[in-house]
């Protein structure tokens, strides 16, 4: 017995700790029971929570846990340096961060940088460089830890911004270390800026009735994207068709592509819902990170709306430090390739994910060029009518496209799908495939017709939470979960995002 609980306690590679687990849920319990004693006492609070989260990790990546604590103290020092140089020099009366400031940036960027570019990218530059050279080589055993991506560019963003001036440094260590560790955000985003999270630390713990009902309608939300209709599609459908594709007609791959849309939607927004749904019942406000992106009237519209954190991130970290669109039209155009270029490769290391990248950023560019010299609108226009649902069904398929090369781990697979529905389609097989996996695709039509459901119904439904307090949202989330267990696998599927 006791043997078994520890098993379950440590760190299982094959069984990392998520949200839609059985086990998360006894945890929680337990975290909940003990968080709320501590309400009160702010410091113990603080620390409580920052060593639940770093336990949280540990059994996401084991003892690569250790690379958390090192982002978060080398870049809570070095913010703190770059604010007394900045001090020092305004009552020197000089203006401007300076040049040591500069290269204390260059310090936490090359740890932080270095830490993604060892554990990501090391064996796909090698590999490269072993090609040009024409040596055999083969891949190292690189063990890459969950979400390492996201935690370090929520640290870069603080640097930056105490260097920016948009930021003063957190007052203690174990502030920053909580900000960088919460685990609900930690190893899947959203990425939650300091400027916003910051001011919620230290303040007193409040959880109104209403943050309780839109956290539990969050969570119920999030679960059933997540372990009901994501997982089911995925192993009941969408994997199978990716796998192997040269096993399947056009439209059966056609039908997975669009499956695979539903799927990482599901995957990724269940997650965030989740994440959002716990902070509130914690007593914290994250951003949204997905608005119903399907719903697009183009690809600039798809990321203002698809992991909204993500999207925000790289245009002020990235878009804008390389000019944005203050160096000419041009300029604005490679500057925006060059951005989603660089937010594939932050996906993986693989030509694949360059090559989605690099796709969404010429597809911005031509969107850019067209609205200004073709139709000539303004960034905010909206279409109406026919024109909005043409508008719509083009950005949609376009991102469905390069869905194939996000999913597919080759060139040579993705290319194998599109042939497929190009030269292989036999659209006499659609209502078979359909009549055969009828659940799944229902599954799939339920997601994308509730992407229209107006956000008032959303209110609605948070409102008739918070009338029926506590009881019915205990009832609620145990309808979920009895639904869960009836559709999930024998296996725990991982988030699609942990791998990034």
């Amino acid at each position: 017995m006791i043997d078994n609980i520890l098993q379950q306690l440590t760190y299982n590679p094959d069984a990392p700790l998520i949200f839609s687990s059985g086990l998360f849920l006894f945890l929680f319990l337990g975290f909940t029971f003990v968080y709320m004693l501590l309400q009160h006492t702010r410091t113990l609070r603080l620390i409580f929570v920052t060593a639940f989260s770093y336990y949280f990790y540990y059994k996401s990546s084991g003892f690569y846990f250790f690379l958390l604590a090192v982002v978060t103290l080398s870049d809570f020092l070095i913010a703190s340096q770059i604010d007394a140089v900045k001090q020092r020099r305004a009552s020197d009366g000089l203006e401007g961060a300076g040049s040591t400031a500069k290269w204390l940036v260059v310090l936490s960027l090359m740890v932080d940088l270095g830490l993604l570019a060892y554990f990501k990218y090391t064996n796909f530059f090698a590999g490269m460089w072993a090609q040009m050279v024409g040596s055999n080589f083969q891949p190292w055993d690189i063990f890459l830890p969950v979400g390492i991506s996201f935690f370090t560019f929520q640290s870069m963003s603080y640097v930056i911004d105490v260097y920016r001036g948009d930021l003063k440094p957190l007052p203690s260590l174990l502030d920053y270390a909580f900000y960088v560790s919460f685990f609900p955000q930690l190893v899947a985003g959203p990425i939650v800026r300091a400027r916003d999270f910051a001011p919620q630390i230290r303040k007193p713990l409040e959880i109104t009735q209403e943050m309780f009902a839109r956290g539990v309608f969050f969570i119920m939300i999030g679960l059933f994207k997540k372990a009901v209709i994501s997982d089911y599609i995925s192993l009941n459908f969408v994997d199978r068709i990716f796998d192997n594709p040269s096993l399947y007609s056009g439209v059966e791959n056609l039908l997975g592509a669009y499956g695979y849309a539903m799927q990482i939607y599901c995957d990724f927004s269940g997650y965030s819902d989740m994440a959002i749904g716990i902070a509130l019942l914690l007593g914290f406000r994250f951003p949204m990170n997905f608005n119903a992106p399907y719903t697009s009237q183009s690809i600039t519209d798809f990321w203002r709306r698809w992991h909204i954190s993500l999207s925000s991130w790289i245009r002020d970290y990235i878009y804008i430090s390389l000019g944005g669109n203050r160096k000419g039209k041009v300029r604005q155009y490679i500057n925006l390739i060059i951005t989603m270029l660089l937010g594939g490769l932050w996906h993986g290391a693989s030509l694949n994910f360059v090559a989605w990248g690099g796709m969404h950023g010429i597809a911005l560019a031509i969107h850019k060029w067209m609205r200004e010299n073709i139709f000539h609108h303004d960034k905010h226009y909206v279409s109406s009518g026919l024109r909005r649902a043409g508008a719509v069904l083009l950005t949609f398929h376009f991102v469905v496209f390069c869905w194939i090369f996000f999913r597919n781990h080759t060139f040579d697979a993705s290319w194998t799908m599109i042939s497929k529905i190009l030269t292989d389609f036999h659209p006499e097989l659609f209502l078979q495939v359909v009549e055969g996996y009828w659940a799944v695709f229902a599954m799939i039509a339920f997601g994308y017709v509730t992407h229209f459901i107006p956000d008032r119904w959303t209110e609605g439904c948070v409102s008739i939470i918070k009338k029926g307090g506590i009881l019915l949202a205990a009832l609620l989330i145990a309808a979920v979960i009895y639904l869960v267990i009836q559709v999930k696998s024998s296996e725990i599927q991982p988030f699609i995002y942990f791998q990034f």
